[in-house]
């Protein structure tokens, strides 16, 4: 399909803690112009309530100023950077963001949080991915399903998380139901930012995602999309009534979400009617991003980390317990999306280093210089990698962190390095239950802000998977691959995987097993597989007695070396 020489989409990722913009040049995918801006509300972006230590929610109003300042700012730096880019030159719009995160709005898909009834309301906010006050809930919709519906479960790995859809809000409903009765529906971040762009203000005719739909909403054109109204009112008759407000249908990203209205391309300063990718996770769009393909293994490595693969939709793919879903037209058309993840890595860093040491970025460089002094198991420590919670394996937000071997002679960098490894043994896990179901790995790519910056990381990562770990071109792959997303619904490109080719890349730096390691991790692996299995519930019959001493002779091993 013939397009102009020179043309250009825009991109956006909705974090955690803030909102980025890339304007991207279609033809080779280029970042021109690009923009961060904080979410001004609660700490970091996220506001909490120190009650209730699982609870995490963001303002609406926060996302709508990023969604318009970082727009704005990209496009100037766009046109600071390369004179002879013009916004009339944008020919389309793609929007990535976290989840689950659902918000409560009214019939006029207005936020109820922006309404001033419920502008303090916690439980009228966005309710954001790491929000874990659903547990109960979550619990009980698992085993509903295991005796009404356990095809359902079986599409999503066994378990409902608290992290996803109907749990957050069932729990609405369970605590607040002021919010629950003046909530109209209930949207996903990533589905209401399109929307919004495109004006659209009945939340019955938002074009919602296959992604989020099929990996949090127990979604498949299988038994007619939603899960089925008798199994809701199982859960609450409340529920079963909000199915009507919610949707029939949901889409990949071979069609659109809509058009930019005037308002938004008044506010942006672009051209009314540009085509609106609907909206995709942050991780997925960041697989997209990175050149997803079969046997890649994509990691997006933020405060969580999430883990995207595909196989083409002709192929057969087992159910794989424990995982975020098998979700046909996710992550791309034409395959089976698949989804794992961490539920913290960079937030465990942050914690120890900033909210327990009081530290700052220069902290994290200096336990980071200390820590790569030190061999495989010479801290003598071994930690779990659960300070919030387990996605994968395990489903278990109950579920807390451990570090084991610690002395009167343990250092703030022994602690640092153990979690960094206990990181890389989850990474793992997940790595060996993919390949066990017959998901092909034949190379990891990486992205996100640690994997740019932390090669100690890196190295460990690949020494302890045995996995190449390479870095994906980009340092914004998730607004890279929502941008990329519109690029195809623009006609700049035939079809995803052509522009997958021409706008991704990898850089050359790329991170080998060491195979003086080898050797050392893998047995750590065993003594971390035995603290999984025991304190998950996996067993109850774990031996643990000789962790420890196995942890004292690999430090005297490592320090004589």
């Amino acid at each position: 399909m013939a397009h102009p020489a020179v043309a250009y989409t825009l991109g956006f990722d909705f974090g955690t803690n803030s909102a980025r913009a890339v304007v991207v040049d279609s033809a080779n995918g280029q970042e021109i112009g690009s923009a961060v801006v904080a979410y001004p509300s609660g700490h970091d972006g996220i506001l909490l309530d120190p009650a209730q230590h699982h609870l995490a929610r963001q303002r609406p109003a926060d996302h709508l100023l990023a969604l318009e300042k970082a727009g704005v700012l990209a496009l100037e730096d766009a046109q600071s950077s390369t004179p002879a880019f013009r916004p009339a030159l944008v020919r389309g719009i793609g929007v990535a963001a976290t989840g689950s995160s659902p918000l409560p709005v009214d019939r006029h898909n207005q936020p109820l949080a922006c309404d001033t009834r419920f502008a303090g309301n916690l439980n009228a906010q966005c309710w954001l991915w790491k929000d874990h006050t659903s547990i109960d809930e979550a619990q009980a919709i698992t085993h509903t399903a295991q005796a009404q519906r356990p095809h359902y479960l079986a599409r999503i790995g066994g378990t409902y998380s608290a992290e996803w859809f109907w749990a957050k809000i069932w729990h609405c409903l369970q605590v607040d139901a002021d919010v629950f009765d003046a909530a109209f529906s209930w949207v996903e971040l990533a589905d209401f930012l399109p929307a919004t762009l495109c004006g659209i203000t009945d939340p019955r005719l938002i074009r919602r995602g296959i992604c989020m739909a099929g990996h949090k909403a127990l979604y498949a054109p299988d038994w007619g999309g939603l899960p089925d109204g008798e199994f809701l009112a199982a859960l609450h008759p409340r529920l079963a009534a909000l199915r009507d407000h919610l949707y029939a249908q949901a889409h990949d990203i071979s069609v659109a979400a809509g058009h930019l209205c005037p308002d938004w391309a008044q506010r942006l300063g672009l051209p009314v009617g540009l085509p609106i990718a609907v909206g995709e996770l942050d991780v997925h769009f960041g697989a997209i991003g990175c050149g997803v393909d079969e046997g890649t293994l994509v990691k997006v490595i933020g405060t969580s980390t999430c883990d995207c693969a595909v196989v083409a939709s002709d192929q057969s793919v087992a159910d794989i317990p424990g995982i975020c879903g098998v979700v046909r037209g996710a992550i791309l058309p034409g395959y089976d999306g698949i989804e794992a993840g961490q539920s913290a890595v960079g937030d465990i860093f942050k914690w120890w280093v900033e909210g327990v040491l009081g530290g700052d970025a220069a902290r994290h460089e200096r336990l980071t210089a200390e820590a790569a002094a030190l061999r495989p198991g010479q801290s003598g420590l071994l930690a779990l990698d659960w300070n919030n919670g387990n996605r994968t394996v395990l489903v278990d937000q109950r579920l807390t962190g451990l570090l084991l071997g610690q002395t009167l002679h343990t250092t703030p960098a022994d602690i640092y390095r153990a979690l960094i490894e206990a990181t890389a043994f989850g990474a793992r896990v997940i790595i060996e239950r993919l390949r066990q179901y017959g998901v092909p790995i034949s190379r990891v790519v990486c992205s996100g802000g640690i994997a740019d910056k932390n090669a100690l990381l890196m190295q460990i990562y690949a020494d302890v998977t045995g996995c190449e770990m390479r870095l994906a071109r980009s340092s914004q792959a998730c607004a890279l691959g929502a941008a990329i997303a519109a690029t195809v619904l623009a006609g700049l490109h035939p079809d995803l995987r052509t522009a997958q080719m021409a706008m991704t890349g990898l850089r050359d730096t790329a991170y080998h097993p060491d195979p003086r390691n080898r050797d050392r991790y893998d047995l750590l692996y065993t003594l971390y597989l035995r603290l999984h299995d025991a304190f998950g519930g996996v067993t109850s019959t774990a031996d643990l007695s000789l962790v420890m001493k196995t942890l004292l002779e690999l430090k005297s091993d490592a320090q004589g070396a």
